[in-house]
């Protein structure tokens, strides 16, 4: 079965604790008590209820749950149990979850972890409990980078391929003047740092920057800098409702109209609907899946609406991929135990409809290929959801940062 095991600090009203309760059931199996001996169980933590919910929350749920029922709810004879929790984009809630579920829950992996400072707290803690940490949609190079860990494994993306990605996009148009909008935490600062290097590297220039608070309302002041900057594009190194209020007041703002090009560093399917077409047209951005890029992406597209009523995001796609990969690694393991079935999935390529031939570096990067996309115009959009072209494939190997560059000592010769 499925609940949701969120502490006691966990903010939720409880009309919507009873919906996340009763959306989330899964077929009577072993009682929770059972130890990972016997059972297979495995944790989803994001954002529920924050500025990330649309985009992770119970889409990320959904996904897990397809991938579980696409085993038959067993693997290898024993039951797979599915539990998860709101972490509130906070590390001392994340970490709080995270320590219940390994020590008195048996939870043998964790996904999701959809924010950088909860990820890099958590990853951490995976390795002293000899667990297998997911992270599905923080973005901070830091997890395969000095904070790396021989169980933890970074999934989707990173900002340094969001970065590449866009930025030589839009240096390749000419946009060499770069204004930085950034969140102020652990993803945003990763972000940023990504972007600065990617541009000056390319012959591009930043001219300056500015850091916003988490769930910020309010961007006029930093917008203004922007404006007044001399940029041809502010880089906005923001996530979530961040993105979103952000676009939209530069449109409200007239800088769209003044040439002034937004190039979002983290921009997913959802993001752009609720910015709208009419402003958010000719936006350019890097993402790792689009709905609609061909027929195994649409059917799994189709399976997911069926269940959430819309299609996913890159990381709820992904979501299903991961929890598959890890699944079938205990099949091919015969247990669950951490060190076989690391083995297992390091040693296994990646084949699903998301991704083709991925691998996991020593690192735990995997290594996928990612896509430039852009916003279509309102007269080109078809449906609801139809608000995206592939502009351009960047293939796996280009798209993240070189081995030899990483700080992770797993990566380390001599």
């Amino acid at each position: 079965m499925e609940r949701d095991t969120a502490p006691k600090t966990h903010l939720l009203t409880p009309r919507r604790s009873l919906m996340l309760a009763s959306a989330a059931i899964w077929p009577a199996g072993r009682a929770t008590a059972q130890t990972s001996d016997n059972i297979v169980k495995i944790g989803v933590m994001d954002d529920m209820s924050g500025v990330f919910a649309d985009q992770q929350g119970m889409g990320d749920v959904v996904s897990a749950r397809m991938a579980i029922e696409d085993f038959g709810g067993r693997v290898n004879n024993m039951p797979i149990e599915l539990v998860y929790a709101d972490m509130q984009n906070r590390p001392d809630v994340g970490m709080s979850i995270a320590r219940r579920w390994y020590d008195q829950e048996r939870v043998d992996a964790i996904f999701g972890l959809g924010n950088s400072a909860v990820a890099l707290a958590v990853q951490q803690l995976t390795r002293e409990k000899n667990k297998i940490n997911v992270s599905i949609a923080a973005g901070t190079t830091e997890l395969t980078g000095a904070g790396c860990t021989p169980t933890g494994l970074h999934w989707t993306y990173d900002n340094y391929a969001l970065a590449r990605g866009t930025v030589t996009a839009m240096l390749g148009e000419g946009k060499r003047k770069w204004f930085f909008l950034t969140s102020d935490y652990a993803f945003g600062h990763s972000l940023e740092a990504n972007g600065m290097a990617v541009v000056r590297a390319l012959g591009g220039e930043v001219v300056g920057s500015t850091r916003a608070p988490l769930n910020e309302s309010d961007f006029s002041a930093h917008l203004l800098r922007a404006a007044g900057s001399g940029a041809q594009v502010v880089a906005l190194a923001v996530a979530g409702n961040d993105l979103i209020n952000a676009v939209k007041q530069m449109g409200e703002f007239g800088l769209l109209r003044r040439g002034l090009q937004p190039a979002a560093l983290l921009c997913l399917l959802t993001n752009v609907r609720a910015i709208g077409l009419e402003t958010a047209q000719g936006l350019v951005f890097t993402e790792a899946y689009y709905w609609d890029q061909n027929d195994e992406t649409r059917a799994f597209s189709t399976r997911f609406a069926r269940i959430h009523g819309r299609p996913p995001t890159m990381f709820q796609a992904s979501m299903w991929g991961a929890v598959t990969h890890y699944l079938n690694a205990i099949k091919a393991a015969g247990t669950d135990a951490t060190g076989p079935v690391m083995e297992k999935m390091r040693a296994t390529p990646i084949n699903d409809f998301m991704t083709k031939n991925g691998r996991i570096r020593e690192d735990g990067r995997i290594i996928r290929d990612m896509y430039l996309m852009r916003a279509k115009r309102p007269s080109e959009s078809r449906g609801e959801w139809d608000l995206l072209d592939v502009v351009q494939t960047i293939p796996g190997d280009q798209a993240y940062r070189p081995a030899a560059e990483s700080e992770c000592p797993l990566l380390r010769r001599g």
